[in-house]
């Protein structure tokens, strides 16, 4: 969901890389729906592993706890978003997940909009 809405907020002036360090087989079809919602189409898309490449491209690098299974290189600035796991719940449920994932990545587009040099 935060990879869909940076995608979506800031189009072009960011690249954006979407992975877990343990992904599902599939998007949860609820996410889906709930993203639809928001008129982001997640309907394509699939889990990706998280690599170390991945992580050693990045200049920001949003965690959702995933611990010590996430890469962690010197130099690299991350952010971990402590927040409710949307799997096994249903629509009703993940709305407010995704709310508070949208008000994080337009602070965080917000703040890299302002930084010297963007």
């Amino acid at each position: 969901m935060a990879a869909a809405f940076l995608t979506h907020l800031a189009g072009d002036r960011v690249e954006v890389r979407s992975a877990g360090s343990a992904p599902a087989d599939a998007v949860n079809p609820h996410v889906v729906s709930a993203m639809a919602e928001a008129g982001i189409d997640l309907s394509r898309e699939f889990p990706k592993v998280l690599t170390t490449e991945v992580v050693r491209t990045s200049d920001v690098v949003i965690t959702m706890g995933c611990g010590d299974a996430c890469p962690v290189l010197p130099g690299k600035r991350y952010l971990d978003w402590a927040l409710e796991d949307p799997a096994g719940r249903g629509v009703e449920q993940i709305r407010p997940i995704r709310d508070e994932i949208e008000r994080r990545v337009r602070a965080l587009v917000a703040e890299l909009d302002a930084a010297p040099g963007t």
